[in-house]
């Protein structure tokens, strides 16, 4: 089990250039990268997009890539730029009859005017970009695994804490067919005691109808799936690839049992423990938006 937070850098150093790459995620329902490159790499574009789809299954990634030439740099004059420009003062000094010429220092820091001769990308410096974006995904890798070990104890934790409420509820369970009978009778006497026909209880049919009531309040079977989820979300938080959309399945799951035990009782322990499982599976909600 991983999380989807974590930071990650490469780089690598060639003969004429050297790149670094960082990578930091957070979470996010799906795989959502986000790369932001040098106009000059733009070609590299789906090379790293599909390194990083092949080891990521989900969270938003932000990728940044810097990188320098330590061999000679040449520059281009954008001709039609500056030429723009010259024509633009010549018409200016005409129509207002200025003299004057133009400045070089003047022309020169024009935006863009100068531009680094365009290169086509080698193949060592491709492999480079690779390698680092490689090294980067494992330094990545290595910090989601640690958050993951981390997110593991304390889910783990709070599903020791539901675990032990279940008792309760079990030793509870037990004694609901008993409160049934005893408050169907008290409200059938009080219903008699204000009328005027004597009415002589049938104790088998009161004993059938508080069964029926008891039978559909009954919260065995809720008990019995929360145990099952809880031991499936034990065996899940073991597994490496596609645990946290099962995880959060499972967590509704569990949360639907707990409302489920809670509506069919009024018996207050049993409300009372599953008002605490509720709090517990709230907070694991909150823990697995961040598992992988």
């Amino acid at each position: 089990m991983k999380s989807m937070t974590g930071f990650g850098r490469g780089a690598v150093a060639g003969e004429n250039f050297a790149v670094s790459i960082e990578i930091k995620t957070v979470n996010n329902r799906f795989l959502d990268i986000n790369l932001h490159l040098p106009n000059e790499l733009q070609a590299l574009e789906a090379n790293v997009k599909h390194l990083i789809q092949n080891r990521l299954a989900r969270g938003r990634a932000d990728v940044f890539i810097n990188y320098e030439r330590t061999s000679k740099v040449e520059y281009e004059l954008n001709r039609p730029l500056i030429s723009g420009f010259l024509s633009a003062l010549e018409e200016m000094k005409e129509e207002f009859a200025l003299s004057g010429e133009p400045d070089l220092n003047v022309i020169a820091r024009l935006p863009n005017a100068l531009q680094t001769k365009a290169e086509d990308l080698s193949a060592e410096f491709i492999q480079g970009v690779e390698k680092a974006c490689s090294d980067a995904i494992d330094e990545l890798e290595t910090m989601r695994e640690g958050e993951g070990k981390s997110l593991k104890n304390e889910l783990e934790q709070r599903l020791t804490l539901i675990e032990n409420q279940l008792p309760n509820i079990e030793g509870e369970s037990e004694k609901v067919s008993e409160e049934y009978l005893q408050k169907l009778r008290k409200r059938i006497e009080n219903l008699l005691s204000k009328s005027a026909l004597q009415i002589e209880l049938d104790q088998a049919r009161l004993a059938q109808e508080a069964a029926f009531l008891a039978d559909r309040s009954d919260i065995t079977e809720e008990i019995t799936r929360l145990k099952s989820h809880i031991e499936q979300f034990r065996a899940i938080m073991s597994e490496k690839k596609d645990v946290g959309k099962r995880l959060d399945f499972l967590t509704q799951e569990l949360n639907r049992e707990a409302n489920t035990i809670s509506s069919k009782t009024n018996n207050l322990t049993v409300k009372e423990a599953a008002l605490a499982i509720k709090s517990e599976i709230e907070k694991i909600r909150e823990q697995i938006q961040n598992v992988e």
